[in-house]
Order: structure tokens, then sequence, then C-alpha cells
């Protein structure tokens, strides 16, 4: 029996967690770039917190490569 999972780049929104894997960096860096207002979020409550794709590919383009 074969199970259909949605693929990461498939998706709209992510959790914090999501988001830390797509971006292969730690959870808790996730919630500091929150807070520090470099990855935009959505609150859908008052304890949901969600990502969107779009948010996650900003945050990559701002990114400068280091030269060496």
């Amino acid at each position: 029996m074969s199970t259909t999972t949605t693929a990461p780049a498939d998706r709209l929104l992510y959790k914090p967690e999501d988001a830390a894997k797509v971006l292969s960096i730690g959870r808790s860096f996730v919630y500091e770039l929150m807070a520090a207002g470099e990855l935009e979020y959505v609150e859908l409550s008052r304890r949901c917190r969600r990502i969107r794709r779009s948010a996650l590919e900003q945050y990559v383009a701002k990114l400068t490569p280091q030269s060496n």
C-alpha cells in the first residue's frame, strides 16, 4: 500500500519546524529569524504561526554569498 504525501515544495504554508527542514537550519534559528523580522510569517491564531512559501524564497534570495 502506498501513501501519497505532499512534497514540501508544493505547500503554501509551513510550520516553523517544516520551514527549518526546507532551509536546512535549526528550528530555534527559524524562530529567531521570525522574531527579528527577517522571516515573515502569518499568525492564524494566538499560538499558530505559519510561514508562506514565498517568504522562504524571499529570505533565501536576500542571502548574500560569501566570497573567499
